[in-house]
């Protein structure tokens, strides 16, 4: 357990590290040496004496050994649908020329379906994106299916999909596999080089403690790397960017997967947040999730017949969430918060609560449940204060 190294509310349980994760100690100092020491006293000379030139790749090398691949194989920048759309465009590019489906479910990220649904339009090569529940991802891998793109961890419930199963069938049709690690990097064991599939994308504000607005990061197997043709080919992707050749040539392996000029204030704080997890095994970090999660299961099911829930039952099939329906679960929610307990609401009725070792321990858990216990049973979240929806839920 690491909680003296994150700023958390005195008297706050925060259980919405699997939407936006809390504030290192660390970042700030960090940021702010970028800031005065950095930017301030080297300005322009910053790209080469404080390396930030490098950092996408030196913080993706970090990132990738969270997600169990290889040096030189992850990169750092940008959003994730910006490396959303990077990953699919390539796929489709090294995919067999005579498949004309994209497949996914619908318990992908939507933004992950709109970005295909746009680069699928634009390029008008008669490609179908084809959605389906996620129990029938196996049996609708025909041959007609180009790529699969799937989110690991399901953003609302937690399902998670067995990876080596997915892609090993994927690749048994010759279809190409992209992952979106976003709501599994930093929370379960991941092996991309184990796993064997192209790609990988995600974000880092969530388990990783990045920041809001944190650069996103995509992988891509490295035997696939030098014959990768991006389809975003910003300058900083070019094999010399600072030649400014009027004709693109892609960079060196992962490096032509940059795009644009990279943020090196919100690296800076990323670059801390990773700090935290030298030294940290994510077996251990998954045994504790598990544990904190049962707990909360047991705790909410025995206080709360109000709610049901909308999670696997089984541990090994959700990721570090738990979610329930409830017809109020915005207006609950938002009682919840009011009482200083931090999770959040997906429509059309499911509450969400992420489980973080680094920072929750037992008695959260169950302090938590017991609050959760008295707004429902008299009915606190029934106020027109509650049910006022705000821009984000």
């Amino acid at each position: 357990m690491k909680k003296d190294q994150f700023i958390i509310p005195q008297d706050m349980i925060y259980l919405d590290g699997n939407s936006l994760g809390p504030l290192p100690v660390a970042a700030s100092k960090r940021i702010a040496q970028t800031v005065e020491d950095e930017w301030g006293e080297m300005l322009i000379k910053g790209w080469n004496q404080a390396g930030w030139m490098r950092q996408p790749s030196v913080i993706g090398d970090r990132i990738g050994k969270l997600i169990g691949a290889p040096a030189g194989s992850t990169t750092t920048g940008d959003t994730l649908c910006i490396k959303v759309y990077q990953a699919l465009a390539s796929a489709l590019n090294i995919a067999p020329c005579n498949r004309n489906v994209v497949l996914s479910d619908s318990g992908n990220f939507p933004t992950d379906l709109y970005m295909a649904q746009g680069l699928l339009k634009t390029m008008d090569q008669g490609h179908e994106l084809r959605i389906v529940d996620p129990e029938a991802v196996s049996a609708a891998l025909t041959e007609e299916v180009a790529v699969l793109m799937l989110t690991h961890v399901d953003y609302r419930t937690g399902r998670m999909h067995d990876m080596d199963a997915r892609t090993q069938k994927a690749q048994a049709q010759g279809t190409i596999v992209i992952w979106d690690l976003a709501h599994s990097a930093g929370a379960v064991p991941l092996d991309m080089a184990g796993s064997n599939a192209e790609f990988a994308v995600g974000c880092t504000y969530k388990y990783l403690n990045g920041g809001p607005g944190a650069p996103a990061f995509i992988y891509a197997r490295p035997d696939l790397l030098d014959q990768l043709q991006p389809a975003l080919s910003g300058w900083l992707g070019h094999e010399q960017p600072f030649a400014f050749d009027l004709d693109y040539r892609p960079g060196n392996g992962i490096e032509r997967m940059r795009v644009g000029t990279p943020s090196i204030l919100q690296l800076a704080s990323l670059e801390a947040a990773l700090d935290v997890w030298e030294g940290v095994d994510l077996q251990d970090i998954r045994e504790r999730s598990i544990a904190l999660s049962e707990l909360f299961i047991r705790e909410v099911e025995a206080r709360c017949p109000q709610l049901k829930l909308a999670s696997p039952r089984d541990p090994q099939e959700r990721g570090s969430q738990v979610s329930f329906h409830f017809d109020n679960g915005y207006a609950a929610m938002q009682a919840l918060i009011s009482r200083n307990v931090i999770g959040d609401f997906r429509a059309p009725d499911i509450m969400r609560f992420g489980f973080t070792p680094l920072y929750l321990e037992e008695s959260d858990i169950i302090a938590a449940a017991e609050i959760l216990q008295d707004i429902l049973d008299n009915d606190l979240w029934d106020t027109p204060e509650f049910k006022t929806k705000s821009a984000v839920t």
